[in-house]
């Protein structure tokens, strides 16, 4: 079954939020100073350098205050923008475009943060057979906002939530028992998806891979013993590093011949890029 339609009720719904919270019963000081019949035009402008995401959010939170919005863009998801670049021109009326402009840049601004920082680890890794993933350490309501730039950014998509992957962490292990256990119960009540396990040494990880792991999570495992897991391995698995992964250690982590490493930071710790809307 395909989660798109799913995805796209989530969107609708958060903009509806983020409309109610923002705009409420309507935009008192506009309502007060600005015609219903005003026609305006406005700029949202690059106030730094970053790669761009979330233009088709914004589109989504203009049509659903006001369908008569026009947007014209001028960069594609995923450009590197430059100080004073104009992205986007967007016409209609003077109350609906004010009424979207902080919702939009907010989105806009913080999907293109999380977009520009993993494509500085995506960089980092430039030339090796290794994927750059997120987390599920989002903001709650924005996680798919949150994964898209993380897509843009050149990053993957770790799972989305607890109903699509099976991850037995370490609390599952001390709950059940012990990491063969976890595994076999998994197993014999879930046959279609593949099997990840969270190990934190050699032990558990050897523990993991005589058990059947489809994927195995070295978490916060020390460059050394990433190697030695990579060489035990020997291909039979998918190894996921995790845990203190920087912009300073990431060349190394994947130089141990790690598959994935997932990181946290490129969602939860994203800083907002500079963006600004002014009427022309």
């Amino acid at each position: 079954m395909s989660l798109e339609p799913f995805y796209s009720l989530m969107l609708k719904e958060t903009i509806r939020l983020a409309i109610l919270e923002d705009i409420g019963p309507g935009d008192i000081t506009s309502l007060l100073t600005i015609p219903d019949s005003k026609k305006a035009k406005a700029n949202i402008i690059g106030k730094e350098d970053f790669i761009l995401a979330g233009i088709p959010l914004v589109k989504e939170v203009f049509a659903a205050i006001d369908p008569d919005i026009k947007i014209k863009i001028f960069f594609k998801e995923g450009s590197y923008i430059r100080k004073g670049d104009i992205i986007a021109e967007i016409k209609g009326t003077a109350k609906g475009i004010l009424a979207g402009e902080r919702i939009a840049l907010n989105i806009l601004q913080h999907i293109s943060g999380i977009t520009t920082i993993t494509r500085s680890y995506a960089e980092k890794v430039k030339g090796l057979p290794v994927k750059i993933a997120d987390t599920r350490k989002t903001t709650p309501g924005l996680r798919f906002m949150e994964k898209y730039g993380v897509r843009i950014g050149g990053g993957a998509n770790h799972r989305f939530g607890l109903y699509d992957g099976i991850l037995i962490k370490d609390n599952h292990i001390k709950i059940v028992g012990g990491v063969k256990k976890a595994v076999m119960l998994a197993k014999k009540a879930h046959h279609l998806l593949k099997i990840e396990v969270e190990v934190k040494n050699l032990d558990e990880f050897k523990e993991a891979l005589d058990a059947g792991a489809d994927v195995i999570m070295l978490d916060n495992m020390s460059v050394a013993d990433m190697k030695r897991a990579v060489k035990i391995a020997k291909g039979r698995v998918l190894l996921e590093a995790s845990g203190n992964v920087n912009l300073d250690n990431i060349r190394s982590i994947a130089e141990t011949g790690v598959d994935i490493i997932s990181i946290g930071a490129i969602t939860h710790s994203a800083r907002a890029v500079d963006i600004s809307m002014k009427i022309v």
